[in-house]
């Protein structure tokens, strides 16, 4: 998966075989077009840069900063795929949820540095292989406030290698 910032290209090394039906949902997402232009609307340095909210978070149309954050897709949220086996070191990629394990949907983040604590809580969906650098300019939100952003960075445009697109 590459997904365009602001700065150039980050490219993705999906994980089908730790997270098969998570990976296929984003997958689908990416190829409906549904992560571009979305915000990272929720980035704590340090920790994680959470974007993928497709409902409220598109910065193109439909934006809403009081609810971005909350929604999700049309598909149906996945059951936990945990993994024992990954950590979430920096680059790792998570699934988003509530405190519900089985309510992923679209929403994901991208670990700034390792989280112990999230191992084996949260599904992990792939790790950046080449753009990390550009994670790290991912504008920051205020950590008094959870790391909400005002006028956030979004993805762009985000595709499937594999697609030739």
């Amino acid at each position: 998966m590459i997904i365009t910032l602001k700065d150039g290209d980050v490219t993705i090394a999906l994980r089908p075989d730790l997270a098969p039906k998570h990976v296929a949902q984003i997958k689908k997402l990416v190829r409906d077009g549904a992560y571009d232009n979305v915000a990272f609307h929720r980035v704590i340095d340090g920790f994680m840069a959470q974007t993928g909210d497709v409902k409220f978070g598109n910065m193109k149309k439909g934006f809403n900063p009081e609810a971005v954050g909350t929604g999700g897709s049309d598909l149906p949220d996945l059951p936990a795929e945990f993994s024992q086996s990954e950590q979430f070191t920096r680059g790792v990629i998570g699934m988003a949820r509530s405190q519900d394990p089985n309510s992923a949907n679209s929403q994901f983040f991208i670990m700034f540095a390792p989280a112990p604590n999230l191992d084996g809580q949260y599904t992990i969906v792939g790790k950046v292989v080449g753009g990390m650098d550009l994670v790290d300019k991912i504008k920051k939100g205020d950590e008094a406030d959870n790391g909400t952003v005002s006028d956030p960075d979004r993805m762009i445009k985000v595709r499937i290698a594999a697609d030739g697109k």
